[in-house]
């Protein structure tokens, strides 16, 4: 009889497990999805990759662990959700620099502005006299593959004099290494200054770079890389480990790649080739290249980002008054295409394009194009309407 009772539970028990199971949602395909790892990782990566991501996304700081005194945000993850782009609501304010004689305001807050406070302290405004700009942070994918393109590779694709005669003049945006920062054993620097490449001016040299920047200038917390308090100005003790810096720069570095979908649609196909005969692909470089990396899943790999990671003058229409580094106030690093049509994923349902999130769709962000990119929103703006519902249809399966 126990037996029977047994066979029975375990039979209900069964037949609950399927019936929820049917009743869940599936979960979204992986080419719907900007988290989760590259393929490839060892054990020991995937567990140093978890230990990055709960840093990154599960972290919440209070003002018990470190919090401000005046900040942006209270985590890494409240600004990119899911990995992809910020919206208006996170966006960040940069100010301070015109020209590249550097920032003029770093004894007034420069060269963020931190908007929020914990009680009892004011936050900070935007000093009078002080030029200023927008940046919406961007998706994280990828990343680890833009890392590791050679600075020989970048310099190929530079033309600062345009000896080809196409109109794109893109550069480097060359700058000091801050102290705690080992430049590439194959970096090619130029009078002490070394290639930066992420951010909107391609102001930070490496992942580490970026993520200590975010740490001090967005929550207020001090590491040993940067010891310095935004509030007081003062060093303080680190209010964050090496180890958990280092699991967050591990995890942005193997975040896979976003997968294009839909690529062999007839109409993605012609909205593809559409951009490149508009010339989009002279900065919006398709594919690149890794190097060497100890991260075997990122080594000599083939990838397709669709940027130069190159400053390039994109117009009086995208000027700001403010720069970074030896970058001019009308020049911008392309940013990579890939993962575009996942941004109103993590950006309330809509587009916020753009350094500053102006555009609010596809077309508005490639009509505010200028500069350099002149002749190739004039070529958009000829195409039919269907050819232009091709190339948008093309960028948004990105």
């Amino acid at each position: 009889m126990n037996k029977l009772k047994v066979i029975s539970a375990l039979i209900f028990v069964i037949i609950g497990i399927v019936a929820c199971q049917k009743l869940l949602p599936k979960a979204p395909p992986d080419n719907e999805l900007l988290d989760g790892p590259v393929g490839g990782l060892s054990y020991e990566e995937n567990r140093r990759f978890l230990a990055g991501d709960v840093a990154f996304n599960d972290e919440i700081f209070t003002s018990q662990t470190g919090l401000g005194s005046i900040f942006v945000a209270t985590s890494c993850g409240s600004c990119h959700a899911g990995d992809g782009k910020g919206h208006p609501f996170t966006t960040l304010t940069r100010f301070g620099q015109i020209d590249s004689s550097g920032n003029q305001f770093l004894n007034l807050g420069g060269p963020q502005l931190q908007n929020r406070a914990l009680p009892g302290y004011t936050p900070e405004r935007i000093p009078a006299g002080a030029t200023f700009s927008k940046f919406t942070p961007p998706a994280n994918t990828g990343l680890g593959f833009l890392e590791l393109v050679s600075d020989a590779d970048i310099l190929l694709m530079a033309d600062p004099n345009d000896a080809n005669g196409d109109g794109i003049s893109g550069v480097p945006n060359y700058e000091f290494l801050p102290s705690f920062i080992t430049p590439f054993s194959n970096a090619i620097p130029r009078n002490g200054k070394y290639i930066h490449r992420f951010g909107k001016k391609a102001a930070a040299y490496n992942l580490l770079h970026q993520t200590v920047n975010a740490y001090n200038q967005d929550i207020g917390i001090t590491s040993t890389f940067q010891p310095k308090d935004v509030y007081t100005g003062l060093n303080i003790d680190p209010e964050v480990s090496d180890v958990t810096v280092h699991n967050v720069v591990f995890y942005l570095q193997t975040l896979k790649a976003p997968i294009q979908r839909n690529q062999n649609d007839a109409e993605v196909v012609q909205g593809k080739s559409l951009f490149i005969q508009a010339g989009c692909e002279n900065c919006h470089k398709q594919t690149l290249k890794t190097g060497f990396s100890t991260i075997a899943a990122l080594s000599n790999k083939t990838f397709h980002p669709y940027t130069d990671l190159l400053l390039h003058d994109m117009g009086p229409g995208l000027n700001d008054g403010y720069t970074e580094g030896s970058a001019t106030t009308f020049e911008w690093r392309t940013p990579p295409l890939w993962g575009l049509g996942l941004s109103p994923n993590s950006q309330g349902g809509q587009y916020f394009l753009l350094h500053d999130g102006r555009a609010k769709s596809i077309e508005e962000a490639i009509l505010m194009h200028g500069g350099e990119a002149q002749q190739s929103k004039e070529k958009f703006q000829q195409l039919s309407a269907q050819e232009k519902n091709n190339l948008v249809k093309f960028l948004k399966s990105l």
